[in-house]
C-alpha cells in the first residue's frame, strides 16, 4: 500500500469528483465526502486499512474546467498542504466545445489545457509528497466519435505531463472501455459523462489498484 498512516488524501475536479460533496470543506461524516468515488474510496480505505487513519478530502466543483483550478488552486491545495493529491479535470474542458460550440470563451482547447495542468502540478510537487492524475474519460465505446476522439487526445495529455513530472498515472478511459464491452453506456452514465453507482466503483477500483490496495486484507 503506497498510502502511509496518518496521510491526507485531497482529491479534485469537477462534478465527477464534488457529487453534492459538503462546501466549503467537503471532509468529515454525514455525507460531506459526496456520493461518488471519492466517498468510495474514503469507505473503503476505513473498512479495509483502518489502521492506517487515513483522512480524505474533496474539492471537486461542479463545472470546473482546468482554468477554474487554477484559480483556486492556491487555497484548495497549497494551502491544504497534502500529502497525496489527485486530480481528474478536462471533462468540461472538452465537453462545453461540443454542448455549447458557439459559447467560446467557456471552451478550454488543449494548448490551454495542458499548459495550465502541467503548471499547476509543477506547483503543488513541493507541498506534496505524491500527485496522481486521471485521465478525462467520454463513456462512449466508439473511438471515432468526435467528442470521444478530443478527449482522448486531453487523455494522452495528461498522461504525457504525469510521465514528465514524474505523476502516477490511472487511465480512467481505458477503466471504462473495458466495461463497456459488455454494457451500454446509458447504463453506466445517462450522459456518458456522469456515473452511476457502478460507474464509480470503477473510478475507485482504478484508484485504489495504483495505490497497491488488498482486496483481500
Amino acid at each position: 500500500m503506497k498510502l502511509k498512516k496518518g496521510q491526507k488524501l485531497l482529491f479534485i475536479g469537477d462534478s465527477v469528483t464534488d457529487c453534492e460533496r459538503a462546501k466549503p470543506e467537503g471532509e468529515g461524516i454525514a455525507g460531506a465526502l459526496g456520493n461518488g468515488y471519492v466517498s468510495l474510496v474514503d469507505g473503503l480505505l476505513q473498512a479495509v486499512y483502518p489502521d492506517l487513519g487515513i483522512m480524505v478530502v474533496n474539492k471537486g466543483i461542479n463545472g470546473h474546467t482546468v482554468r477554474d483550478l487554477k484559480g483556486r488552486w492556491q487555497e484548495d491545495v497549497v494551502e491544504q498542504k497534502p500529502d497525496w493529491l489527485s486530480i481528474l479535470i478536462g471533462i468540461n474542458d472538452v465537453w462545453r466545445q461540443y454542448d455549447t460550440p458557439f459559447i467560446q470563451d467557456g471552451h478550454v482547447y488543449i494548448g490551454e489545457y495542458e499548459d495550465t495542468l502541467r503548471s499547476l502540478v509543477k506547483e503543488a510537487k513541493p507541498v506534496v509528497k505524491e500527485v496522481v492524475l486521471i485521465s478525462p474519460f467520454y463513456l462512449e465505446p466508439n473511438e471515432e466519435d468526435s467528442m470521444r476522439r478530443t478527449m482522448d487526445e486531453y487523455g494522452r495529455t495528461v498522461r504525457k505531463i504525469a510521465k514528465e513530472t514524474g505523476c502516477l498515472f490511472i487511465d480512467s478511459q481505458a477503466a471504462f472501455n473495458r466495461i463497456l464491452k459488455e454494457i451500454y453506456p446509458a447504463a453506466i452514465a445517462w450522459d456518458r459523462v456522469h456515473p452511476s453507482t457502478a460507474g464509480h466503483l470503477i473510478l475507485a477500483r482504478a484508484f485504489l489498484a495504483e495505490m497497491g490496495f488488498d482486496w483481500n486484507r
